[in-house]
C-alpha cells in the first residue's frame, strides 16, 4: 500500500484548504469545483475534501498523526500555533491504554486532529476526570482512539 485515503465533507472549500495547508505543511495537488486533494508522503495519505451543503460536527470522532518522539509533538504544536491555531494540549495523559503527550486542533467544520506521541503502555483506558478523546465542541465523551 502506498497511501491511506481519507475523504472529509466540508462546507467551505477555501477555508478548509487554508486550514489543511497549514496542518499538513503543503498545498493541495488538485483543486476543482467543490473538491481538493492533498497527497502526503510521510505518512502516506491521500486526503480529499468535498463540499457539501451541511456538515454537522465531528462525524468521524477524530483524526490523528502519531509521531515518533516527544520533541516532534512540541515542534508541530509550535508550528501550528505560529500559523494562528489554538492547540488544546494534553501532556503526560493516560488515554487509550497508553501514556501520551498530545495536542488537538479543529478544522473549520469541527473535525478534530490529534498529534500524539505514545510514551508507554497503560493497563487503564484513561485516568478519571481527564478528557481522553473528548471533543472540545461536544459535552459527550466519544469512544477513544
Amino acid at each position: 500500500m502506498k497511501y491511506v485515503h481519507v475523504g472529509v465533507n466540508v462546507t467551505n472549500l477555501e477555508a478548509s484548504i487554508a486550514f489543511y495547508q497549514k496542518v499538513f505543511g503543503l498545498s493541495p495537488v488538485k483543486v476543482k469545483e467543490g473538491y481538493a486533494k492533498f497527497l502526503l508522503e510521510n505518512p502516506g495519505l491521500n486526503f480529499t475534501i468535498n463540499v457539501r451543503d451541511q456538515v454537522v460536527g465531528n462525524q468521524v470522532n477524530h483524526f490523528g498523526f502519531q509521531v515518533e518522539t516527544a520533541e516532534e509533538i512540541l515542534t508541530h504544536k509550535e508550528r501550528l500555533e505560529k500559523e494562528g491555531f489554538f492547540a488544546r494540549e494534553e501532556m503526560d495523559t493516560t488515554c487509550c491504554y497508553a501514556v501520551q503527550d498530545k495536542f488537538w486542533v479543529t478544522d473549520p467544520d469541527g473535525n478534530e486532529w490529534e498529534f500524539f506521541y505514545t510514551k508507554a503502555d497503560s493497563e487503564v483506558q484513561k485516568i478519571e476526570n481527564t478528557s481522553c478523546c473528548k471533543t472540545s465542541t461536544e459535552s459527550k465523551v466519544n469512544s477513544c482512539c
